[in-house]
């Protein structure tokens, strides 16, 4: 899909064609144009010409039905990653930012494979199109938005930016900006940016290890943007937005699990608006996920210290579609 050839190819026409074929594409969630009988035959052969519909794509579905992966050809041959999370009160799609990603962290399948390229607004856009059709055949339809698939959001800001402008557009797909979420690995310079946002997302920070010298050893950016950084920009994004920060925290065994790291996170979490959530490791190289008993364990000790603490459900681990396992096609 090329959705900004839309006003080039629409400009010699009168403004509510262009209305009428972003309804379609947005709002109708259209696959092909000559289903749209609202617009002329010659403009639905332009756009069928200069701005196919079709969304060339793959996908797999988990064993429960409860996760949809996507492996999604893009222009140029390139392609990524995006998931589809069925919620019983909420259906969220997981967005990718960019092919691959440059941050290289120990853990992820995504940082292993390297970066080839940032994404544009609209290739991001597309990957909630492509599963906004699928659940309008069940009437249903996409609640919220995590960019949390391939890639740092926040090295691809503008693109993004502009990505949850067309996403939370009420005449579009109309995905209230309360119901959206980025997830950074810290990139200090984004998390300032979006403290000065108008838009209400929400903000999640990729933690994993309580102190420098652990987070460095499993997310090489922590050398850059250690964690006084991270937390102090943190702290002065909640002084301007009052909005909750959620730490992400990836629990492998033996690595960031034991009882002493746990009442470390406590001390550096012990803040108002701060929240934790723990994410069972799903296995993509050398570590492995932590048992349920220490889970709960290392939980304990985090609510006992009085810190907000959530646990992440796991989803479609069987189809590698779960937090980490994301690569540039379907394995």
């Amino acid at each position: 899909m090329n959705l900004n050839s839309l006003d080039k190819i629409l400009s010699a026409h009168p403004s509510f064609r262009l209305t009428q074929a972003k309804k379609a594409v947005f709002c109708d969630l259209m696959e092909d144009w000559d289903e749209v009988t609202s617009l002329p035959k010659e403009i639905r052969g332009a756009l069928a010409k200069d701005c196919p519909l079709e969304i060339d794509s793959a996908m797999q579905t988990s064993a429960d039905g409860q996760t949809n992966k996507a492996a999604i050809t893009l222009a140029d041959g390139a392609r990524v990653e995006t998931v589809l999370m069925r919620y019983a009160e909420r259906n969220t799609v997981c967005v990718s930012s960019q092919v691959g990603c440059a941050m290289g962290c120990d853990y992820c399948a995504t940082g292993q494979m390297g970066f080839t390229r940032d994404l544009t607004a609209d290739e991001m856009v597309e990957q909630v199109i492509f599963f906004a059709r699928i659940l309008k055949k069940e009437n249903k339809r996409v609640s919220n938005v995590v960019f949390m698939g391939m890639g740092e959001p926040f090295l691809n800001y503008d693109n993004v930016m502009a990505a949850i402008d067309a996403i939370n557009d009420k005449n579009g797909l109309n995905i209230g900006s309360r119901h959206i979420a980025i997830s950074t690995c810290g990139i200090v310079e984004g998390i300032k940016k979006l403290a000065d946002e108008p838009k209400q997302v929400s903000l999640a920070i990729s933690l994993n290890a309580p102190n420098d010298s652990l987070r460095s050893e499993l997310m090489a950016v922590n050398k850059r943007y250690p964690l006084k950084n991270i937390l102090r920009a943190v702290d002065d994004y909640i002084a301007k937005t009052k909005r909750k920060v959620m730490f992400e925290y990836l629990m492998i065994a033996g690595v960031n699990d034991s009882i002493e790291q746990a009442k470390a996170l406590a001390k550096i979490m012990a803040k108002p608006l701060y929240m934790v959530n723990l994410i069972p490791y799903n296995f993509t190289g050398k570590y492995k996920a932590s048992s349920a008993a220490q889970v709960q364990k290392f939980r304990d000790v985090l609510v006992e210290a009085g810190i907000y603490t959530t646990q992440r459900k796991r989803f479609g681990r069987g189809i590698k579609a779960a937090c980490g396992q994301l690569v540039a096609g379907l394995g």
